[in-house]
């Protein structure tokens, strides 16, 4: 039974330097977006959806709960591999429960979008973390097709929702770039008649196009070159009649980064992580390390359900500073932590650019990354949107501090990949709830060499 991290005992854990250099070849759990997105499409679908791969960390596992009440039929087989049998899209059962999102934000607004083009009333809730997660930035656009939301202020969970009988299409401008607010405007789009627009200033991960066009649904992507930058239009066809697919699940990108980085920081390693998803709107992260000197290199590509995907191997380096522009940020937004990490190793000051989606996330992310970094002894500083890291110059950070994970999975990671560089342990207030991304995480790192300890 899944429980309510906030009512649970905290785990602190510590990250202890100076073992030996990391080894071996691994491979990390399966993309968080792209499960989250398979047991959606399943149970929206009509037949049977297989899927291989799927990430079985709490986040991921309240979405296949989700379906279930919403009448799909979700069964696990062997680890990471699930069946969906979906009753087909405008089908969903009304619940007889609140659905209990736990720490998700991408499944909550995702089903709200869901939610939104049904007519169906049910109530979402979430932890204390998501409790204080903002939602109209997606429940403002989908009211506009009839929906209805009722919540706590700023549109907080818990959220009632009153799906629309009659759903109008949704033409929508992106006011900043973001995945689960484009997501969710499709999802609704799905059960309305005639065209569905979304434009988005700069392009965002596009698993849920990719997603939708492997089950059946006519969309298409236009470029929108207006001021130099990178943004979309996208174009989906009310309706459509959605059929079970198989889906494999890559390595996720974004945990992948936390072996990642540890390899490069710590002396002497070298890593592998077989099957990681290379998508060009994830990458951003690898990209930038390789502009900042890391020997970082990928192998066997291939394509595994409509995803690039490939093998990377990681030695360690010394690093140099980075400037991230804005229209980057898309694409690394859930890496900033660890690569702040990683810049405080780095010869030189590194600044990236436009980070005001940071604090949204889990909590406010930005302000989180730069207190993970000074109470171990590194420069660091906040400007209007942008943070500013001062790197050591490939000396080891001091370390030695305790860190405020504020219930964030991707904060506590990041921390314990910098306090094994670091001349001091690191000590995080609490790693419990990283299960919910990366499931393993602490005995995974430790199977390469990194020692964790309870603190």
């Amino acid at each position: 039974m899944m429980m309510d991290h906030a009512a649970e005992l905290p785990r602190p854990l510590r990250a202890i330097p100076g073992g030996r250099p990391l080894s071996g070849r691994i491979r990390v759990p399966g993309d968080k977006s792209i499960s989250h997105r398979a047991l959606m499409f399943g149970a929206l679908a009509e037949g049977r959806t297989r899927i291989s791969g799927l990430l079985e960390g709490e986040d991921v596992l309240r979405t296949a709960a989700a379906m279930r009440a919403l009448g799909a039929e979700v069964v696990r087989g062997d680890p990471g591999e699930w069946q969906v049998h979906g009753q087909g899209r405008g089908h969903l059962r009304e619940p007889a429960d609140v659905i209990d999102m736990g720490n998700s934000g991408t499944a909550a607004r995702l089903i709200c979008g869901i939610l939104a083009s049904h007519p169906i009333f049910a109530v979402l809730t979430g932890d204390a973390s998501l409790r204080g997660r903002p939602m109209k930035r997606v429940t403002d656009p989908l009211s506009a097709c009839g929906a209805r939301f009722t919540g706590r202020a700023g549109g907080r969970l818990p959220l009632a929702i009153e799906g629309a009988a009659s759903p109008k299409p949704l033409n929508y401008r992106l006011p900043v770039a973001s995945a689960q607010v484009k997501s969710a405007v499709l999802l609704a789009g799905l059960n309305a008649d005639g065209e569905t627009r979304v434009e988005e200033p700069e392009a965002t991960r596009d698993h849920t196009e990719n997603m939708l066009r492997h089950f059946g649904a006519d969309v298409s992507v236009e470029s929108l070159e207006e001021n130099g930058g990178n943004g979309r239009l996208i174009r989906l066809r009310g309706r459509p009649a959605l059929t079970g697919a198989d889906v494999v699940v890559p390595g996720d990108p974004s945990s992948a980064a936390f072996p990642l980085v540890a390899a490069l920081l710590v002396p002497g390693s070298e890593v592998t992580i077989a099957g990681v998803g290379l998508n060009p709107l994830r990458t951003g992260l690898f990209a930038t390390l390789l502009e900042m000197g890391a020997d970082l290199r990928v192998s066997g590509e291939r394509t595994e359900g409509g995803e690039p995907v490939g093998d990377l191997t990681v030695r360690h380096e010394a690093l140099q500073a980075v400037e991230v522009s804005r229209a980057r940020a898309p694409s690394m937004i859930d890496e900033f932590p660890v690569l702040a990490v990683a810049a405080a190793f780095a010869r030189g000051t590194s600044r990236f650019r436009g980070l005001s989606e940071l604090r949204v996330k889990e909590s406010d992310r930005l302000a989180a990354t730069a207190a993970l970094l000074a109470v171990n002894g590194i420069g660091v500083e906040i400007e209007g949107d942008d943070l500013i890291v001062h790197g050591t110059g490939g000396a080891a950070p001091p370390g030695g501090g305790t860190v405020l994970t504020h219930m964030d999975h991707r904060i506590a990671m990041s921390a314990l990949v910098l306090g094994l560089g670091t001349r001091a342990p690191v000590t995080v207030d609490d790693s419990g709830f990283v299960d919910t991304s990366f499931p393993g995480f602490a005995d995974l790192m430790r199977g390469l060499g990194a020692n964790l300890t309870p603190a």
